[in-house]
């Protein structure tokens, strides 16, 4: 067998959760930063929107032309499952295609130089994975497969329907990892609060929390991917009462307007998004992150002009803006009144900058507050200053903190919780003094 590996992962979290099985399945590889000297290269694609694709295309066709003559070069994952009959017959470059379903068998595919995409659905149960990025973080899986139609969204198309790992699996791979030093989780799926409901259990993240709270060694988790119409209050009210689970929301509500909401069948309204999200903001040190998508077929200037006054009002932590694309498979595309792509641009421009506008006023609010943070390593800024993240933060995307004081008698520890001031903000990035250990 080839020895050096080289392993992209594109796309969300959870695709970095599949890539981490199959590290897991390839530990008697050495790993390489330089895919020049690799001898097998793996690429775990996204194929959720243009932009996506057009980046797991790029990123194959760069590996290859820098790839020495007898490796493997394989294309994984989403867009590879989308679009498997096409790539297999142009993408010549690639070696071996493989989709959604054997990432657990990725070894075996390696031994056989073979190509292959089970119908099975893949959901890990046992299998060691290999968390990178973190020695105390890890995101945990716990379904795959979408039951919502959403109007512009192909991932059930291409993932399937829903289907929930049981309690004790996600159990068990927690116990395990917190046997290995990691103690703060981050929940994903693709629709998070919709786990259990194939097996007929409604709000099966209430029994998920009552679960991942008996676990001796977890100390911060959240859950990532709420989903407006299956997020009941008593999920909500269950999140606010543990010690365990951050009051952390992160809801995609895509839109605001009703009609809008309607065409991009979303399942709520906007009375019922609100009330959600009134009685999140309400709870203490809550943190809101969502998601919009701008220039959906039938958007009026109306609708987009609601939209905006909404997110100036309301103040989110956090929120990502996407411009709508154009999805084949989806009801989005053969609808009618496609807006022109420049104004799509146009209003994400505009939405994104007032999304900016929300986080600062977010930050800025931090200023002056004692928080718990975990101190990551050394910035990238400064070798004076420390890389830190909020406990509550998901890792990576909603920010960092730079230490750069303390009032204690202590060399610092990577990966330990401390206490700390919030002093000042340098551009988007806070500036922390740490005053002790949590």
């Amino acid at each position: 067998m080839s020895n050096k590996l080289h392993i992209v992962s594109l796309g969300c979290n959870k695709n970095l959760v599949d890539t981490e099985v199959m590290l897991g399945r390839l530990k008697e590889y050495e790993m390489t930063d330089d895919s020049s000297e690799a001898d097998v290269i793996i690429v775990n694609t996204c194929g959720f929107i243009d932009a996506a694709k057009e980046e797991s295309i790029n990123t194959v066709l760069n590996l290859h032309d820098g790839r020495k003559d007898d490796s493997m070069l394989v294309m994984a994952g989403c867009m590879s499952e989308r679009y498997s009959e096409e790539l297999s017959k142009e993408l010549t470059e690639v070696d071996i295609f493989t989709g959604v379903g054997d990432y657990a068998n990725i070894d075996k595919l390696l031994a056989e130089r073979e190509s292959r995409f089970s119908e099975q659905v893949y959901l890990i149960d046992g299998e060691e994975r290999v968390v990178t990025g973190s020695t105390y973080h890890a995101y945990i899986k716990i379904s795959e497969g979408c039951n919502q139609t959403c109007s512009f969204c192909a991932i059930p198309s291409f993932k399937g329907k829903l289907n929930s790992r049981d309690l004790d699996s996600i159990a068990k791979e927690v116990e395990s990892l917190v046997a290995k030093g990691y103690y703060d989780f981050s929940f994903i799926s693709q629709d998070s609060s919709s786990f259990l409901r194939d097996q007929n259990v409604k709000d099966g993240l209430i029994h998920l929390i009552k679960r991942i709270e008996l676990i001796d060694g977890v100390k911060s988790a959240r859950i990532l991917y709420l989903y407006p119409s299956t997020t009941s209050m008593k999920l909500l009210q269950e999140i606010a009462k543990s010690k365990l689970f951050h009051n952390y929301f992160d809801m995609p509500i895509q839109h605001i307007n009703d009609d809008m909401l309607r065409m991009m069948k979303r399942g709520f309204g906007k009375e019922k998004t609100l009330e959600q999200l009134n009685y999140m903001r309400s709870l203490p040190n809550s943190f809101v992150r969502t998601t919009f998508i701008v220039g959906h077929p039938g958007e009026t200037q109306e609708m987009f002009d609601e939209l905006c006054d909404f997110v100036k009002a309301f103040g989110f932590d956090r929120a990502n803006v996407f411009g709508y694309s154009d999805e084949e498979g989806t009801p989005a595309y053969t609808a009618e009144e496609k807006l022109s792509q420049e104004l799509i641009d146009e209003r994400a421009e505009i939405l994104g900058e007032i999304c900016k506008g929300s986080e600062m006023a977010s930050l800025q609010a931090e200023i002056g507050k004692e928080i718990e943070l975990v101190i990551d390593g050394e910035s990238d800024e400064h070798e004076f200053l420390l890389s830190a993240r909020k406990t509550i933060w998901a890792p990576e995307i909603d920010g960092e903190i730079y230490v750069n004081d303390k009032s204690i008698d202590e060399e610092f520890e990577f990966g330990v919780i401390y206490k700390a001031k919030v002093t000042d903000i340098v551009g988007t990035i806070l500036t922390a003094t740490v005053t002790g250990r949590a």
